[in-house]
């Protein structure tokens, strides 16, 4: 090797690439978005919205009463009886295909207020939640004419309004999950987003105004906890679609037990990633760092438990932790950025609480070598190992940058491993063996696995859980079904 070359070869260090927050274009408030147009609350109450990268308020919006709410459902109400039950399937294509190119003509705007609003690196807004929102409306667009042939009846029918509830995590990409397959079906919306990611729906309010979508069709009420009852235990709501947490989900679930609604629910999770001995350890390593750090492992199937088998462990282990020092923590908006920061205070309080759990319990705890900036919601990268069944850490749905490695012996010993969890919502398989990869997916319990790789979606493929993690698919053509009278 050359004697010139400097010590530091194989070690990179990037200039800030930060991206322009004045993109976002953001407004100072923001009011409800009811019968296409956006109008003050009845009570005037707002709340902040925060970047959590740096804590300050980005913008002011509206908390939606049980007037409001009730303003919402009337609209969405007189939308489907007048107008969008009555349209063709063609027509309401049409619709959709038009929000998903305005989508994709301003992904670069959305990009920017998702990462802003949520925290998340700017790379992954720009080059997964935006893109993949714009297919979602691609793809239902093209089921809106032909669900005579989606295999539920020669003439499957609309629910009628649809109150919808998504989560922080992934705000635009929720509501394309949630609205498509909805308006495809011929339903109409009412739908809430999260009290500290609401900007990104606002804007998508802005697209459907653009799109020229009939009145009603969409409404977007924002507001807290209370905001989200209001609707689930409205009359007049056909259907509620709910992704959350399970405690949530699980109230939810209690509140509309004895009414007509229909329910689908998606919710938290513990997924388990398996590695086995033949497995090309780079490749794991990769999938492994992108199924629990990616979105600061704000993800509810993301894959918080490691299970590697014993006779690899060690190396994968090393390898891992060698990885995990060269994630950079950082801006949001700068495109370099790997790991960004916590969505709010809470949830970082929740995370800290758990991790101290972990070191309580005797399991061995591995931080990121990094800097945290020194304002906002951060936590660095977390690796445990010497975990046990037992401890909180692989039990408990953490939602943050925190891994839990474990060992196995036998494949036997991996799928009871991975089972045992109350949740059943994603696992992953790692082997070169397509035998062994399809004999451990047949008994895994979980909605959605794996093989070699992790994190995968894709319009066309239905995603959902089972046990705690919720039950209902969303994407694909089992989405429809949840809006169809079938």
């Amino acid at each position: 090797m050359d004697s010139n070359l400097p010590s530091t070869l194989g070690s990179f260090s990037y200039d800030p690439a930060p991206e322009s927050a004045a993109i976002a274009r953001l407004q100072s408030s923001y009011g409800l978005f009811i019968n296409g147009a956006f109008t003050a609350p009845e009570n005037h109450a707002q709340f902040a919205t925060v970047n959590p990268a740096t804590g300050h308020v980005l913008a002011t919006v509206a908390q939606a009463s049980d007037a409001d709410v009730d303003r919402a459902v009337a609209a969405a109400r007189h939308a489907y009886e007048t107008q969008w039950s009555k349209t063709t399937g063609a027509e309401r294509a049409k619709y959709l295909f038009r929000i998903a190119r305005l989508i994709q003509e301003r992904s670069r705007e959305l990009a920017v207020v998702e990462t802003l609003d949520n925290g998340k690196p700017i790379r992954e807004s720009r080059d997964i939640d935006v893109p993949l929102a714009a297919a979602h409306f691609f793809y239902y667009a093209g089921w809106a004419d032909k669900l005579e042939h989606a295999g539920f009846g020669p003439a499957p029918q609309p629910l009628g309004v649809a109150g919808q509830i998504i989560p922080w995590n992934f705000p635009l990409l929720m509501a394309a999950w949630k609205l498509a397959p909805a308006l495809a079906a011929g339903n109409t919306c009412v739908l809430k987003p999260a009290e500290t990611t609401p900007l990104s729906a606002l804007i998508l309010a802005e697209i459907l105004q653009q799109a020229e979508l009939p009145a009603g069709v969409v409404n977007i009420i924002t507001g807290d906890g209370s905001t989200g009852s209001a609707l689930v235990q409205h009359p007049d709501v056909n259907k509620i679609a709910f992704t959350g947490s399970t405690d949530v989900g699980r109230l939810i679930q209690e509140r509309v037990a004895s009414s007509h609604k229909r329910l689908t629910l998606e919710l938290g999770g513990k997924g388990a990633n398996i590695v086995f001995d033949d497995a090309p350890i780079d490749e794991v390593v990769e999938g492994i760092i992108d199924g629990i750090f990616f979105n600061q492992g704000h993800v509810c199937c993301a894959g918080s438990r490691l299970l590697v088998q014993e006779s690899v462990a060690e190396e994968v282990t090393r390898r891992l932790l060698r990885r995990v020092d060269q994630l950079r923590v950082g801006d949001p908006m700068d495109k370099n950025t790997d790991v960004g920061a916590i969505n709010s205070a809470a949830q970082l309080a929740r995370i800290e609480e758990l991790v101290e759990w972990g070191e309580r319990e005797g399991a061995t705890r591995y931080d990121a070598n990094c800097t945290l900036p020194s304002e906002g919601f951060w936590f660095k990268p977390t690796v445990f190992t010497n975990v046990d069944q037992s401890h909180r850490i692989a039990r408990d749905e953490i939602f943050g940058p925190v891994l839990s490695v474990l060992t196995f012996r036998t494949p036997e010993e991996a799928v009871a491993k991975a089972n045992n969890s109350v949740y059943g919502l994603a696992c992953g398989v790692w082997s070169e063996k397509g035998s062994r990869t399809l004999w451990v997916a047949q008994r895994l319990r979980a909605g959605v696995i794996w093989a070699n790789t992790y994190n995968k979606f894709d319009p066309a493929s239905p995603f959902g859980g089972v046990r705690e993690s919720g039950f209902g698919r969303e994407g694909g053509r089992h989405g429809l079904e949840a809006y169809l009278n079938v």
